[in-house]
């Protein structure tokens, strides 16, 4: 006669009295505890997965903000764009309400040296060393060169060079 120990689960209304063997139970228990075990894991991996996107969702909306403002800042004819920049970022922080367009707006009239002006440009003159070119300097020198290639003179040739070598 083979004996084995039974355990016993009570039901709820508590009349029916229904017997399992221990090992099984033992068996259900620990795989009871495991899937609890795993629950508790993945729970713990949601919150931390729901944590880094709300913190990677944020650094998105400071890219998009700064890159919102550079083009802002591009457009309104920023010279030094990283001082303009940096300028902004520091007014936006400390003002609750920011419009982009205010700030830039702002920063234009309190930093002129920022911005290029559209009577401030200026073309940039050549040093004494380098000589300025002339419109016509092309024609000059094709010119030149047609004379030299057609004559074949070597003095032609010469004052070809000249010509190239002080414009060009």
């Amino acid at each position: 006669m083979e004996t084995q120990l039974l355990s016993e689960d009570t039901a709820q209304d508590g009349d029916s009295v229904k017997l399992v063997p221990v090992a099984e139970s033992i068996r259900y228990r620990k795989r009871a505890q495991s899937a609890e075990k795993k629950i508790e894991e993945l729970t713990e991996q949601l919150e931390q997965a729901k944590q880094q996107s709300t913190e990677i969702a944020g650094q998105l909306e400071n890219i998009k903000a700064e890159q919102e403002l550079t083009q802002k800042l591009i457009a309104a004819g920023s010279i030094d764009i990283e001082s303009a920049l940096l300028v902004a970022r520091e007014r936006i922080k400390n003002q609750e309400q920011t419009d982009v367009d205010e700030v830039v707006e702002q920063l234009k009239k309190d930093k002129q040296f920022l911005f290029r002006g559209s009577e401030d440009i200026v073309k940039a003159e050549k040093t004494a060393g380098a000589k300025e070119r002339s419109g016509n300097v092309y024609t000059i020198l094709a010119r030149a060169a047609q004379k030299a290639a057609t004559s074949g003179s070597r003095k032609d040739l010469q004052e070809y060079l000249k010509l190239r070598r002080n414009y060009l």
